[in-house]
């Protein structure tokens, strides 16, 4: 039977969205049973990542900063709450089409899942049951929008605004919304629409309209049915919220969380001396030297950070290895352990930027693990994956040469954060992120920087990343307006694993200054420095640059984040009065 409908494109529109909400609410839920990853929205957010440009990647970090995947993926949401509105108003049209929209939209979804790192079959069921849940949230709610329906008589006519019969063999018929119909003797009239004649008479419209549809005998009239859509709307509101956080709470945030809470960590073998007197140069609101770990920065690729358990979790070492390894977490915990003070930086970061931050880290030394493994000669790189499939590539030289690089469980006295690794992250000082501090590292392949490629290096970034000299003002604040007199200028400069040896400062291109330093405990971490200025009124442009123990300035021209990080003096304007 067909059916002419007086539902708005809106009604249409709401349903599709609702309809898709219960999708990826379901999906939500079913992926919290197989793995979080197989979601539809991580996944397609994922391959957005990957495919995005790196321009486009480094305007997000510079834009959002640390919020960039939840604007990722509160943009991945608000496209596909469009597409399936759209979806929605086919379906008015006939229900078919909107079956066709959901499994376009599904096969994107399926091919996004399938084609993650570590996808397996079983990683379908998300979206599958997802979108089989959404096609049955839309039928429901088109036919609630479109109510109960009455049977027609013989020829009727109808516009686009509405169907309603009006005919009469000797008399006049009229439509509220529609057309008018003419008998053989008489009038009718139609409030909006569309006019006819008949044999003999006429019929007339108040305000104009197309050519009328012809509605013939067994076509199904129906009205618009605002409240039983809206209670359908609220219902499938409830499934898709309640999908989403059940889902959440299966992914295994909870168990996790109480894994961790319930680990005690080993003491030291190595423990990292006290912090020497100084370290802190005492000037309010400069960055304190150790950063709190609510506070510690977080670049990475996860739209959903990884849930591991420590039970399962395993750490292969393969590759170039005479004898491959795996080690459990109680394994590793029961390895020496070390401690050590390392200032970790981006390469994201810009001249200035805040995307470093300094923390005392306790692991094992990745130099033992390797050893025991057998390393073998040639080998100049270990590709280390995630749980959740990125992957980085770190020289081996740095990684043997005796500074502290870690395999790190646990970071300012605590179990590593779920955020930050947990369980196991790499901290290698003196290199980017990028190349070095794989969070939630599973796997390290021994093999050559010419056989294996990283997740960054075919996206236009240098294969190694040694981190730059750098100086950054954290007082005054850019554009801050001062009282004239005593101000003092202060901020934090790095190059691990070298160390800072001086900070310059000038005051509108006048004669560079020598900073104070603030105490160190070794090369590898950032360094405070201040210096005080008597502010006269006006405008001020007040420039800072380091110099690293091993005598290089970092230079004046300022050069982009890619491929291998950003250098330049940084700068702030301030006004005096």
């Amino acid at each position: 039977m067909q059916s002419n409908d007086v539902v708005p494109a809106w009604a249409g529109a709401l349903a599709g969205a609702v309809a898709g909400a219960v999708a990826l609410g379901v999906a939500q839920l079913v992926a919290g049973v197989v793995r979080p990853e197989a979601s539809p929205v991580v996944a397609v957010g994922g391959a957005a990542v990957d495919l995005a440009p790196p321009s486009l990647k480094e305007f997000a970090i510079s834009a959002f900063g640390e919020n960039d995947k939840t604007v990722l993926v509160g943009g991945t949401l608000a496209v596909l709450a469009v597409l399936a509105a759209a979806v929605g108003v086919l379906a008015l049209r006939r229900t078919a089409y909107g079956y066709a929209g959901l499994a376009a939209l599904g096969v994107v979804g399926l091919a996004a899942v399938l084609t993650r790192p570590g996808a397996a079959l079983l990683d379908v069921l998300p979206t599958a049951v997802g979108m089989a849940a959404g096609a049955g949230a839309l039928r429901w709610l088109v036919r609630r929008a479109r109510g109960p329906g009455t049977r027609t008589g013989e020829f009727a006519e109808a516009t686009a605004f509405g169907h309603s019969p009006a005919t009469g063999s000797a008399g006049t018929g009229s439509a509220g919304y529609g057309s008018a119909g003419y008998g053989s003797a008489g009038t009718g009239t139609a409030a909006y629409g569309s006019s006819g004649t008949g044999s003999t008479g006429t019929g007339r419209a108040a305000a104009g309209g197309e050519r009328p549809a012809v509605m013939r005998a067994g076509e199904e009239l129906r009205a618009f049915d605002r409240r039983s859509l809206l209670t359908g709307v609220a219902g499938g509101v409830v499934v898709a919220g309640a999908g989403t956080a059940l889902g959440r709470i299966l992914a295994g945030r909870q168990a996790v969380d109480a894994a961790r809470s319930g680990l005690a960590l080993p003491a030291s073998a190595t423990p990292a001396a006290p912090l020497p007197a100084g370290v802190d140069l005492g000037v309010d609101g400069l960055t304190p030297f150790i950063t709190k770990n609510r506070d510690f920065y977080r670049v990475d690729t996860a739209l959903v950070v990884p849930q591991v358990d420590p039970r399962a979790w395993r750490l292969r070492i393969h590759g170039m290895v005479d004898r491959p390894v795996e080690i459990t977490y109680a394994e590793l915990l029961r390895m020496p352990l070390t401690e050590a003070d390392v200032t970790l930086t981006c390469v994201s970061n810009e001249v200035g930027g805040p995307y470093a931050g300094n923390a005392r880290w306790l692991g094992v030394r990745m130099a033992d693990v390797l050893r025991g493994a057998g390393l073998q000669s040639g080998a100049d790189m270990l590709l280390s994956t995630s749980d959740d499939g990125f992957t980085c590539g770190t020289p081996v030289d740095v990684v043997m040469d005796g500074r502290a690089a870690l395999f790190a469980v646990a970071m300012n006295g605590e179990v590593l954060p779920v955020d930050h690794g947990f369980p196991v992250r790499q901290v290698v000082p003196g290199l980017y992120g990028y190349v070095s501090a794989t969070k939630w590292v599973v796997d390290v392949k021994v093999t050559r920087f010419d056989r294996d490629e990283a997740y960054w290096t075919p996206r236009g970034w240098a294969a190694r990343g040694p981190i730059k000299t750098q100086s950054r003002i954290d007082l005054p604040k850019p554009d801050a307006s001062l009282a004239a007199g005593p101000v003092t200028i202060a901020g934090v400069a790095w190059a691990q694993h070298t160390g800072i040896d001086a900070v310059e400062v000038r005051v509108d291109r006048g004669a560079w200054r020598q900073a104070r330093l603030a105490q160190v405990p070794g090369p590898d971490t950032w360094r405070q420095w201040a210096l005080d200025w008597d502010a006269t009124p006006g405008s001020h442009t007040i420039e800072v640059r380091a110099t690293d123990a091993a005598g290089r300035t970092q230079p004046e021209e300022r050069t982009p984040t890619a491929p291998d990080g950003a250098t330049g003096w940084h700068t702030v304007t301030v006004q005096v009065a």
